[in-house]
């Protein structure tokens, strides 16, 4: 066997391994994050471990990029809206306490550490990642608004986090960290993310919109990506803040251009390339042990490890602290004026307080950070067996024990995206049926009867051409009448991104099932 094949049968047996090991958190009901961290770091020390390195500059890039568009895509801007403090509370509030903190602790063990070192390691473990949180949440149902104020925070507090890193990482190449200095740079990297980021997401919009090829359009969809993320590093931007603001402005604008026909196998494709990306990422976090460890020398490890250790307890002590005194505040105020949301969501609990708290699981971005930090700089091997420790210990610790936490506190809400979803299926039929009220043929009958059976697959074989034809040309204008009306409803925000998605699935499904272009 040659290198190459011998380096290629590695890559295969370890994505093996990966998906046994994410089928077997499956079925005990455990975060997969945990089990293929935990599997990496245990296949680190084995004879012959496969060995995986990425250009530091690009890992970022390549686990980040697509999992981030992905997740600003889903997100609702209503929902979002609508928990707008709590989540600007854990995106500035708490990622700048964690950061502080941590800088802080470290500059106390570790006395010769510069200061903008530490904060660089406090920067790097400061951004929780909402992979492992809803992979653990989502098949208990949880309450709509816990969900949402988890994901925002995720989507938002990478952006917060790694702007202060690369302020710092600056700060430690100039020789030196000033205010006055650093203020135009966070302001042009935020203004300048939040202009280029939709008006990127416009153009490439109208270019893949014209795409009729579906692998083609598929594969401009990821290049795309990864070119806005690569060109805002380049012109000095966030690239986390920009890929959002184009992931958002392709969401508000891409369902009325792109056709089902594209858009179904994409999103499948899509949820693929993200699972491949995020089992390789987590395994990529446990195989990085054994090397972090053969960089250090045997004196330097039990200090350095009694640093991770201190290092870990503070992250997960200064979320706690910041979110039930947070949550205690909002709590107080609802007591005293009420509590009267622009629309039904969970009103926050002790148990609501304790489960975002205990949430702040660190993930590939925190290691990512520590790893893209370049060779020379200082106690670089100690922020990256910082970082790792931090990822490891939080997925172990809360991965493992936020299930059961979630569960003591019996945390409902109904189901209002499944009521916005049968107000949106509701209006969808009104509106189908309201685009051919006057016709009254028997292909019309027939396309009535169809609809009302809950938008059931269409059946037109052995019809003639003309039949063919009548029927497909009113059930297109039917569907898109009814998607008119849920785009409607989105716009108006009678309904939130997750009840819009649902309803986009089945019309999608129902204009694939009519062979509708």
């Amino acid at each position: 066997m040659t290198p190459a094949s011998g380096q290629l049968a590695q890559l295969l047996l370890l994505f093996f391994a990966a998906v046994v090991l994410a089928a077997l958190a499956r079925r005990v009901g455990a975060p997969y994050p945990v089990f293929l961290a935990l599997g990496g770091a245990l296949l680190a020390f084995l004879p012959g471990a496969p060995s995986i390195s990425f250009p530091p500059e690009l890992v970022l890039a390549l686990f980040v990029a697509p999992v981030l568009l992905d997740a600003a895509y889903d997100t609702s801007l209503r929902d979002l809206r609508d928990n707008w403090v709590p989540v600007t509370g854990l995106v500035v509030f708490a990622v700048g306490l964690t950061t502080a903190a941590v800088a802080a602790v470290a500059h106390a063990l570790v006395p010769s550490m510069p200061w903008a070192a530490a904060i660089v390691l406090g920067a790097v473990v400061a951004p929780p990642d909402a992979v492992a949180a809803t992979a653990v949440l989502r098949p208990l149902r949880p309450p709509h608004r816990l969900l949402t104020i988890l994901e925002g925070e995720s989507l938002l507090n990478d952006a917060s986090a790694l702007l202060i890193y690369r302020l710092a990482v600056g700060a430690v190449a100039a020789g030196g960290f000033s205010i006055g200095t650093v203020a135009p740079t966070f302001l042009v990297a935020v203004v300048g993310s939040l202009i280029v980021g939709p008006a990127l997401g416009w153009a490439v919009l109208r270019v893949i919109a014209r795409v009729q090829h579906v692998p083609t359009a598929i594969i401009l969809q990821f290049v795309s990506t990864f070119a806005v993320w690569l060109l805002a590093e380049h012109l000095g931007l966030s690239g986390v803040l920009t890929t959002v603001c184009y992931a958002v402005a392709l969401a508000r604008r891409g369902p009325e251009l792109t056709p089902a026909r594209v858009r179904i196998p994409s999103y499948a494709v899509w949820e693929t390339a993200l699972f491949a990306l995020n089992i390789l990422a987590f395994i990529f976090v446990g195989l990085q042990i054994r090397p972090i460890l053969a960089s250090l020398e045997a004196s330097q490890r039990a200090p350095y490890f009694a640093v991770a250790g201190a290092v870990l307890a503070t992250v997960i002590v200064v979320r706690f602290a910041w979110q039930m005194s947070f949550n205690s505040l909002v709590r107080w105020r609802h007591r005293e004026r009420g509590f009267h949301p622009p629309r039904p969501m969970l009103r926050p609990t002790v148990g609501s307080g304790l489960v975002i708290s205990w949430a702040g699981m660190r993930g590939i971005v925190t290691l990512a950070a520590a790893l893209a930090l370049p060779d020379g700089f200082p106690y670089r091997d100690l922020i990256v067996l910082t970082a790792f420790s931090v990822v490891l210990g939080t997925l172990v610790i809360q991965g493992l024990t936020l299930k059961p936490l979630m569960r003591a506190f019996h945390l409902r809400d109904g189901d209002p995206v499944g009521d916005e979803v049968a107000a949106a299926r509701e209006r969808a039929l009104r509106a189908a049926l309201e685009s051919f009220a006057d016709e009254q043929s028997t292909v019309a009958e027939l396309l009535r009867k169809e609809l009302k059976a809950s938008l059931t697959v269409q059946d037109g074989n052995g019809a003639d051409a003309a039949w063919r034809a009548s029927h497909s040309e009113i059930r297109g204008r039917a569907l898109h009448a009814a998607r008119q009306a849920v785009l409607a409803m989105r716009s108006s925000e009678a309904i939130g991104d997750d009840a819009f998605h649902r309803m986009e699935e089945e019309l999608d499904w129902l204009e694939m099932a009519s062979g509708a272009e």
